[in-house]
């Protein structure tokens, strides 16, 4: 099962993948693609470890999420493709975005995504319903991430919409006839 959680900037969308995880697998492999890149930051990431259970196997892959999908084993949680896509298409001591390593990152992880077996929640942002922005390289990102965002919900079974900390299903996983599509609780 593939589960892709989408909405805006502090809805929920972290917490309830991680709930969701932890209620579906005792066996959860976070891959998680922040870095610490200014204080803020730093304290966000900081706020994610103390938040998550002990017992999870966590991996810092702020770059090459394919391979990673290809090694780990267990229930992987994807936190988040929007950080991924800035990492990737703007690297450290890049001015310019890396267009070729970009398309090759995000093409690695769409094979993997699509073959891999095993269970994964992919946490994203909705970037799309704001204002346009007013400068080429927010607009690139936006552009890419919106692509993206709608390739990964095409190959996943389910997709919800997360608003408040409660998520709405926008795509339900395929069930038996007459039988409804539900979300653990």
């Amino acid at each position: 099962m593939r589960t892709l959680l989408i909405g805006g900037a502090r809805s929920g969308k972290s917490a309830l993948a991680a709930r969701w995880a932890n209620e579906r697998s005792p066996n959860v492999c976070a891959l998680v693609t922040g870095t610490e890149s200014d204080p803020e930051m730093a304290a966000r990431i900081a706020a994610h470890r103390r938040e998550r259970p002990s017992h999870w196997k966590v991996r810092e892959e702020p770059v090459y999420l394919g391979r990673a999908l290809r090694e780990e084993r267990g229930l992987m949680l994807v936190d988040c493709l929007t950080l991924w896509v800035s990492n990737c298409l703007w690297p450290p001591g890049r001015e310019a975005a890396d267009h070729p390593g970009w398309r090759r990152e995000r093409d690695d992880f769409l094979d993997a995504l699509g073959a891999r077996a095993g269970e994964i929640i992919i946490v994203t942002n909705e970037v799309g319903t704001g204002i346009v922005p007013n400068n080429s390289a927010a607009r690139l990102f936006r552009d890419e991430h919106g692509w993206l965002n709608q390739e990964v919900a095409a190959i996943c079974d389910e997709v919800y919409f997360v608003t408040a900390g409660l998520g709405l299903c926008l795509k339900p996983s395929q069930t038996e006839p007459g039988r409804r599509a539900t979300p653990p609780r």
